[in-house]
């Protein structure tokens, strides 16, 4: 193949590899970047995805392989991928929570002025020490020990620099090669890659805002300071920018380190129990949680669960609340019908529902998992179930819902490591029985009930008018009955194949039926000692015959 064409598939429109990496299509890239640098960054993108051969397919591995092999800023969509199963299949999701999240540390000094820029003083006036050895070393930034000058332990987070702009260029980059991209892999329908790095591109934005994860620890504080048990870093503020944090130093051990834990004396189990009914809180009645509590975000210090890392967190309105509880209820009660009006309550419909097969596939997957004890079940397999439901009945539901979702996943897994005896569903039904009778106030409900009384009767008065309207479309002729019936073309090719059989069969039988009479007709000229009629009656009833056994077997039933 000459350089600069392609070949297109007619039938999978899928371009070749040549077209994907090809010199010119490069060339044409350059002359819409900044710079050398983006030329060379642009090159070091199509060199990934040739030497991972993505125009013979993409799968949840090679995803999760290609974006380690772009660096950092690609690990870190990564890992914001994984918790949008409204945007990925759940396997890809899946799959991507095994990005590693180490990357290697940045260079004191390099840190060392960041620090002395963003303070806009020598770092000698703040801290009597910093410790060079990293915490940990992330995409976006590293974390480091220190000391105050009047002696406090802090922990001092620093973003890398000039980051933002690197993730900008490489999303700007790889957004002129999605389109093509998508094509040539095959993806129309699985990814919508310019929509991912958008949205993508939005929340990394927000989390890359120190003051924002600042906002959110003061928040999560604010909410669980009556709880005794929980405890977050408390910030220095005006220590705080937006790529500069200071937070107050936690000495603890992480939550699935139960050996060292239970070595201190404490009982894995309780833990387990209070991180499950705390994170049930948030979902329930804080309406504000951490959206990826894995063991490295729990730590016990103390006697307390520390919450680390608040800069990916989700928000619920009342509105979601109100519908998770009476989601959770449905569940727990069996209640296919109230469960599929908290689904469509929840998501937007795309298209137009199939409201029996939304039936059918709800009391398939409650019947499964409602079987079982709370011992066994697992709620995230039954969230995951949920979620591909949603994805094929085409309910287009809110980021923060899928956060939830992908986020208590995380935390069953979480429990499952450091306390496999506790059962998040448990603890969540126990959390909801207790909230619903908190919730219970007689002279509120007598208020609501009221109200509900008042409204009916008004509406009542206007019930004979109504019926006189009707009886007299009616009387009128003007009366039209709509009916929508589900699948109906499915039906009325169910009946035209139908039909067609059986007018096949009628045919075939009266010619056989015909073709036997005529064999007494002893004037009609013969063939082989059979009448020519005959013997073209038999022979075309036979191949009706033939074609009716062919559509039974062979065509849909």
């Amino acid at each position: 193949m000459q350089r600069g064409s392609g070949r297109k598939d007619g039938y999978t429109g899928r371009l070749t590899t040549e077209l994907i990496m090809d010199e010119t299509f490069v060339t044409q890239e350059q002359n819409n970047t900044e710079s050398p640098a983006s030329d060379k960054r642009l090159r070091e993108i199509l060199a990934v995805l040739r030497r991972h051969q993505v125009t013979h397919g993409l799968s949840p591995v090679k995803l999760r392989e290609i974006l380690e092999d772009l660096g950092p800023t690609y690990v870190k969509l990564g890992q914001i991928m994984s918790m949008r199963s409204d945007m990925l299949p759940e396997s890809y999701c899946e799959e991507l929570t095994k990005l590693r999240t180490e990357v290697r540390p940045l260079p004191f000094h390099i840190i060392y002025g960041v620090i002395e820029t963003e303070l806009n003083r020598p770092v000698s006036d703040i801290f009597s020490e910093i410790e060079e050895t990293p915490l940990g070393s992330a995409s976006i930034a590293q974390v480091h020990p220190a000391v105050l000058k009047d002696g406090t332990k802090v922990v001092i987070k620093i973003q890398r620099p000039a980051i933002k702009q690197t993730m900008q260029n490489d999303i700007r980059l790889m957004k002129k090669a999605a389109g093509i991209l998508k094509i040539a892999i095959g993806t129309e329908d699985l990814i919508d890659f310019k929509t991912i790095l958008d949205e993508l591109w939005k929340t990394t934005q927000e989390e890359m805002d120190f003051v924002q994860e600042a906002a959110n620890l003061d928040l999560f504080y604010e909410n669980q300071k009556e709880i005794a048990y929980v405890t977050c870093p408390k910030v220095f503020h005006e220590l705080t920018t937006p790529r500069l944090l200071v937070m107050e130093y936690i000495n603890g051990i992480q939550i699935d380190e139960t050996a060292q834990l239970e070595d201190l004396g404490y009982n894995m189990t309780e833990i387990g129990q209070k991180a499950a009914e705390n994170y049930c809180k948030q979902i329930l009645e804080d309406g504000f949680f951490h959206a990826d509590p894995h063991p490295g975000n729990l730590w016990v210090a103390g006697g307390q669960i520390a919450w680390l890392d608040l800069g990916m967190t989700g928000r619920l309105t009342q509105h979601n609340k109100q519908l998770l509880k009476k989601a959770i209820t449905a569940i727990l009660e069996n209640d296919i019908y109230a469960l599929k009006n908290v689904l469509l309550a929840f998501g937007e419909p795309q298209e137009r529902v199939n409201h029996a097969r939304l039936y059918t596939d709800i009391d398939d997957i409650l019947s499964k998992y409602l079987s079982m004890d709370f011992g066994t079940m697992k709620l995230g397999t039954l969230i995951e179930r949920m979620l591909e439901l949603v994805k094929d009945h085409r309910l287009a539901i809110t980021p923060d819902v899928t956060l939830l979702g992908r986020s208590m996943i995380t935390m069953e897994g979480t429990l499952t490591a450091c306390a496999p005896d506790v059962n998040i569903i448990q603890i969540l039904s126990v959390h909801m029985s207790t909230l619903l009778i908190k919730e219970l106030d007689a002279k509120k409900l007598l208020r609501h009930k009221g109200r509900q009384l008042y409204t009916s009767m008004d509406k009542s008065l206007d019930i004979p008018a109504q019926l006189s309207d009707l009886l007299n479309i009616t009387k009128n002729g003007q009366a039209q009955l709509n009916l929508q019936v589900a699948d109906s073309e499915e039906i009325r090719e169910d009946i035209q194949r139908t039909a067609n059989r059986f007018i096949l069969s009628i045919l075939a039988v009266g010619l056989f039926i015909g073709s036997g009479l005529i064999l007494n007709t002893m004037s009609m000229p013969r063939w082989f000692g059979i009448p020519w009629l005959s013997f073209i009656g038999y022979f075309i009833s036979f191949i009706l015959i033939l074609v009716l056994i062919f559509r039974i077997l062979f065509r849909k039933k």
